[in-house]
């Protein structure tokens, strides 16, 4: 099986002389770039060794020289595990989708950040918002997803 990668951020611009950078994009999660998690970039096994935030922005500095640009990522195996009914949104990539009534409505394509919440954008050129009015069962075992029938076109 292919190793899978989930991106937690990516080099941005230098700040500072001392090999710190801004992160573009950083993970939700402040604990995934605290000083003293590994990280991988370019692939290649990296720790944190210093973190701050400059006005707005995640600073970091890793333990080796790393080109801007380069993704931070974790392989998806080394994530901690969540409760029962929780999930990473790279989890739903790939999930048939179909309403309330077995109807399809397509395969998740990808999980956009939205302002209010997550969207879950289909192959089928649909959205939809990743909540609780809108999706009714994850099921990732079986990789299908059952949505309110109102929020799929008939």
């Amino acid at each position: 099986m292919t190793q899978r990668w989930v991106a937690v951020g990516r080099v941005g611009r230098a700040h500072g002389l001392d090999g710190s950078f801004v992160v573009e994009g950083p993970s939700d999660d402040p604990e995934r770039l605290a000083p003293g998690a590994r990280v991988y970039a370019g692939r290649e096994p990296a720790t944190v060794v210093a973190a701050k935030r400059a006005g707005r922005r995640l600073v970091v500095r890793l333990d080796r020289p790393v080109e801007r640009g380069a993704a931070i990522e974790l392989p998806a195996d080394e994530l901690p595990a969540l409760p029962e009914d929780e999930f990473y949104a790279f989890q739903l990539v790939g999930a048939t989708v179909v309403d309330a009534e077995g109807r399809p409505a397509g395969r998740v394509a990808d999980v956009a950040p939205g302002v209010a919440n997550d969207v879950l954008e289909l192959d089928s050129g649909l959205s939809l918002p990743l909540v609780e009015d809108c999706v009714r069962e994850v099921d990732l075992e079986h990789g299908r997803i059952v949505v309110a029938s109102e929020y799929v076109e008939s």
